[in-house]
């Protein structure tokens, strides 16, 4: 009875903080639902039931296409440069060195750096084709100056997200490789496998489920990258640059389409469940081996 009892007064405890996320959850994602359904446009009085009108446009939209294409690359591109480079950062970390703790702090440190933050700075002091710091090594060397940002904006844009990723990616991989089994390295070592046997063969196996774990996080929120995209090139040139996040808040903000903001909304959050059910499952058969 007491056992119930306990249970019934956490249950009563919880139950403000569940409610008020739910309704926190909730509230605007039905509004984002009714309005999706409306022609509601900011510069144009009144509304008007037009049911599945604007989910019809944004997905015939060519610039829906181009900007799925644009979040697809840039989710693979960061990934790919988070995942690789956080596991050779995390090897590397690994190994005893002078000042280890100092060099790890300063690996991880970029993570704590604000989006918007690194994107200015990446923009105005590493890549200006003026005054950046790559325009500098290129006159230095007798390259002609390359405008990052006009010339391949997007992957300008996968750089400066993977650089605010990696220590992210590096940080899980070494926690843990830090659980490795030494004596497992130290005995294929004394059969005669070499360092890339070992790492194939033991140390990426291992890894798997961090990695796993590192995809899936990283791919969550990468789906819904903005400040870096608004800061450096704001969606351009043309819509070069642009994603589905970015392309949601021009139909809004810019367009003051509201309703069609609204069907893109809903769009994107389908398709950010789609991606996370799928990598929740590859996780779960993952840890389940």
């Amino acid at each position: 009875m007491a056992t119930k009892q306990t249970q019934t007064a956490a249950r009563l405890m919880m139950s403000p903080a569940v409610i008020l996320l739910l309704a926190w959850m909730i509230v605007p994602l039905g509004m984002t639902i009714y309005f999706s359904f409306l022609r509601y446009n900011l510069l144009m009085p009144g509304t008007e039931f037009i049911g599945f009108f604007n989910y019809e446009f944004f997905l015939t939209d060519p610039v829906f296409l181009e900007a799925l294409g644009n979040t697809l690359q840039l989710v693979g591109g960061v990934l790919l440069i988070t995942v690789v480079g956080g596991t050779f950062l995390a090897i590397l970390l690994d190994q005893p060195m002078f000042g280890q703790n100092i060099v790890r702090l300063l690996v991880i440190a970029p993570f704590f750096v604000m989006p918007t933050v690194s994107a200015l700075v990446w923009k105005n002091m590493l890549m200006h084709p003026v005054n950046g710091l790559f325009a500098w090594i290129s006159n230095v060397f007798g390259l002609p100056v390359l405008d990052w940002l006009t010339v391949m904006p997007l992957g300008s844009i996968i750089v400066i997200v993977s650089w605010s990723w990696l220590p992210f990616a590096t940080l899980i991989i070494l926690t843990a490789l830090q659980s490795l089994d030494q004596e497992q390295k130290e005995a294929a070592e004394m059969d005669g496998a070499g360092v890339v046997s070992i790492f194939f063969s033991i140390t990426l196996p291992h890894l798997s489920r961090a990695l796993t774990v590192v995809v899936l996080i990283e791919t969550i929120f990468l789906l819904s990258i903005f400040a870096e995209i608004l800061v450096t090139t704001n969606g351009g040139p043309g819509t070069a640059s642009t994603n589905i996040a970015f392309l949601v808040y021009a139909q809004a903000l810019l367009q003051f389409d509201v309703g069609g903001a609204s069907a893109g909304g809903i769009i994107a959050v389908i398709l950010a469940n789609i991606v996370a059910i799928f990598l929740i499952r590859l996780i779960g058969k993952n840890l389940e081996r």
